[in-house]
């Protein structure tokens, strides 16, 4: 009586098609990194264009020394708030982190931004992004954006203060927005505005949707 053939293994044959699958698999490359140069750039030509030491950024930010160098270098990612912060300090608005290193005048006689060409700053570890639609300028005061917040993106627990007014119109989704001690839920087709120096933060409470938010900014002060 002959005996039946032995199976053939097949878990070698599994393993090396597996393998082969995963090498074929393309990883997208990171750009957050690069994003994080970018900015910290414009912050310190901003800094040395001031005459503004490190130490002195410092003393009136309540940031240490070490972490304006790494925000500088491209090692951080910050906050809106810590950009908020450093922005005030250098006398600009947040749109002069924006596009391009800002000239030592600042002048621009830029009117019309094309759709294509909005630059954007991406807060990849917070999942905030602005999109600035109006010219950009470091002598700018009026500022419009185009916020995106991704599920459960947010500015962070503590709240912010900056020079300036803001209001915007909620486009799509949902945002929180916290001003003072009041909190509120703000749909599709809501606006607002308030002072940039009242504490403020917002965010978006959706798991499964991004919020819109067409946002202007308008700094007052001269820093």
């Amino acid at each position: 009586m002959r005996r039946p053939a032995a199976a053939k293994p097949v878990k070698k044959v599994q393993t090396k098609v597996k393998a082969r699958a995963n090498a074929n698999k393309v990883i997208p490359k990171a750009i957050e990194p690069a994003m994080d140069v970018a900015v910290g750039r414009r912050i310190r030509d901003l800094r040395r264009i001031r005459q503004f030491s490190l130490e002195t950024v410092a003393s009136r930010t309540d940031l240490s020394i070490g972490f304006l160098s790494q925000i500088e270098r491209g090692l951080s990612s910050p906050s809106l708030r810590v950009l908020a912060t450093l922005a005030d300090v250098l006398g600009v608005g947040i749109a002069a982190l924006f596009g391009a290193s800002p000239n030592a005048d600042g002048a621009s006689d830029q009117i019309v931004t094309r759709g294509l060409q909005r630059p954007e700053l991406k807060l990849w570890r917070t999942g905030v992004s602005k999109q600035l639609l109006s010219p950009a300028s470091a002598d700018n005061r009026l500022n419009l954006f185009l916020v995106q917040l991704e599920p459960g993106g947010s500015t962070g627990d503590e709240l912010y203060t900056h020079d300036g007014e803001e209001a915007g119109l909620v486009l799509e989704g949902e945002m929180m927005l916290t001003v003072d001690s009041e909190t509120w839920s703000l749909k599709t087709g809501d606006s607002f505005r308030f002072a940039s120096r009242r504490p403020h933060r917002f965010s978006n409470p959706a798991q499964d949707a991004n919020a819109v938010v067409l946002w202007v900014n308008c700094v007052t002060g001269t820093g």
